[in-house]
């Protein structure tokens, strides 16, 4: 520190003059807008070429990705110039978590909406397919949503990134359950409640449909655990889940028909009118 006083004292004229110097060529600038425009112009110049510079060097890092990606579009080019098949239509999986593929209906999205508390999701199927209120919805990844409304040739989707939304879910470790909702916050995470303090959950456990209604069989995928909470006042977790699905970025779907609803369905009715 005292070297750098002794430096001050030593400079004192030189720097004086400096500063000085600073400030009459800021009171130059401000005053007259000819020196003003050059000044920017000249900053704009060195700005630029920085930034120029940094892109070139992003570029040229970037080479690697950008020809993993051309090769990727290329071979999806080939495949449509040279695959005689309708390569817009989905082919049927073999199964689905035990569902046969007599009882899913390939269908996809035409509209979806994700930003709102209450989010809904167009098919372009309905009940000319066989789609019915209350089929569960999936993909290759996990849940989509609960079917709500069809028409002969559109359904609409309860989303599970929609407040309303309750479907039976559980850790796929044990057999401990939960209610799957959604806050209304995130589109990538939903939150799992209810579940007993009993549980062993850690981050990274997988969540799964729980099986205990006749919506989704048991067993398809959801997503993992992010963060667990205690509810306070409980004896129970909130589980932050973070989704399998891209909820913002949906094409095709399952509907999983349930030829045992109605009778089970039935069965509880009459056990509760009893």
């Amino acid at each position: 520190m005292q070297q750098i006083f002794n430096f001050i004292i030593r400079n004192s004229n030189r720097l004086l003059f400096l500063l000085l110097l600073g400030i009459s060529l800021a009171l130059s600038i401000q005053s007259h807008s000819y020196h003003r425009s050059k000044v920017i112009s000249s900053a704009n110049f060195l700005s630029g070429g920085v930034y120029e510079r940094i892109n070139h060097v992003n570029e040229y890092l970037n080479l690697r990705t950008e020809n993993d990606e051309l090769v990727l579009e290329n071979a999806r080019l080939k495949s449509l110039l040279f695959n005689k098949e309708d390569t817009s239509k989905l082919p049927l999986p073999d199964s689905v978590k035990g569902v046969k593929p007599a009882d899913i209906i390939v269908s996809k999205v035409i509209h979806n909406s994700y930003n709102r508390h209450e989010n809904y999701i167009t098919l372009n199927s309905g009940a000319n397919e066989g789609i019915k209120p209350d089929m569960g919805v999936i993909n290759s990844l996990g849940i989509i949503g609960v079917v709500d409304n069809t028409s002969p040739r559109y359904s609409t989707v309860i989303s599970i990134l929609n407040m309303k939304s309750q479907i039976n879910a559980k850790l796929k470790k044990s057999n401990h359950f939960g209610s799957l909702t959604w806050n209304g916050k995130s589109t990538g995470f939903v939150q799992l409640e209810d579940v007993p303090r009993l549980a062993s959950v850690k981050k990274g456990d997988t969540i799964v449909t729980g099986g205990q209604s006749v919506i989704f069989p048991e067993g398809i995928n959801i997503g993992t655990v992010d963060i667990v909470y205690k509810k306070e006042g409980t004896s129970y977790y909130v589980i932050k889940v973070k989704l399998f699905n891209d909820m913002t970025n949906l094409g095709h779907v399952y509907v999983i028909k349930s030829k045992d609803r109605e009778e089970l369905i039935n069965l509880e009715n009459k056990e509760k009118d009893e």
